[in-house]
């Protein structure tokens, strides 16, 4: 059953819809919390902390006595430059393809030291939480993807998202939607750290990327934020003979 998305969330990803579309441009005001609760047939009070969730991440500016605004900084330039590879190798001409190899839900229970320590999870409150507790609700969505350039496996993505702050997430097509496009327009992305290893394929990474068990591997790991907590962890497995990372100082 498709999980229902709680309404402050709708209003938040219809302001998001349209100052991405140019509906509404940074510096101009967006309808007031009267007009969207109208619109949106919700109180004032869930209108409001939409949009005090959307202050808080800078999207938006709250005038007292004036009204909300498009944030001006945050739509002027990109905070953080994700690199997308998608584009990357349409831009040279190559055939490029994606197969979601598999979706699910993490819960409290079943997060790893990684998992926890990435997003700042408390562990202590997750074993304290009350049996009546719903131990179904989704703490993280996590996704895994094969991309393709020219029919060739070239990147195994592994990737986990903050369920509570973007619930739709898990129903994307990523075989159609790129996982980083999606985010960044959704979620507009303030600052992110990286790190890039070479490794030796573990056997199931190597079978994923049609490459020979202990073969060389990029690995790119890298968590982005966004209102100033971690809103993605990724790994990015690459196929060392097929793939290198460049750039211009």
């Amino acid at each position: 059953m498709t999980k229902q998305v709680p309404a402050y969330q709708r209003i938040k990803n219809a302001i998001l819809d349209n100052i991405h579309s140019g509906k509404w441009q940074a510096g101009e005001a967006i309808s007031t919390e009267m007009a969207l609760a109208e619109e949106f047939d919700v109180s004032r009070m869930t209108v409001n902390r939409a949009l005090k969730e959307l202050s808080e991440e800078r999207v938006l500016e709250r005038r007292q006595g004036s009204g909300t605004f498009v944030a001006q900084q945050q739509f002027n330039h990109t905070f953080v430059e994700v690199r997308n590879i998608a584009q990357d190798l349409r831009s040279a001409n190559r055939d490029y393809q994606a197969q979601v190899v598999s979706k699910r839900v993490i819960t409290a229970s079943m997060l790893d030291d990684e998992l926890r320590r990435k997003f700042a999870i408390d562990s202590a409150a997750i074993t304290g939480e009350s049996s009546a507790a719903d131990s179904s609700a989704a703490v993280l969505y996590e996704v895994k993807i094969i991309h393709f350039a020219d029919a060739q496996p070239i990147q195994f993505e592994e990737r986990w998202v903050d369920a509570q702050k973007l619930p739709e997430f898990i129903e994307q097509d990523f075989s159609i939607i790129n996982t980083s496009e999606y985010l960044i327009a959704k979620s507009p992305l303030e600052r992110g750290s990286y790190t890039i290893r070479a490794l030796a394929a573990p056997d199931d990474i190597a079978a994923l990327l049609q490459i020979a068990p202990q073969s060389p591997t990029l690995v790119l790991r890298r968590q982005t934020y966004s209102a100033g907590k971690v809103l993605t962890f990724v790994k990015m497995w690459h196929a060392g003979e097929r793939y290198q990372f460049s750039g211009e100082l």
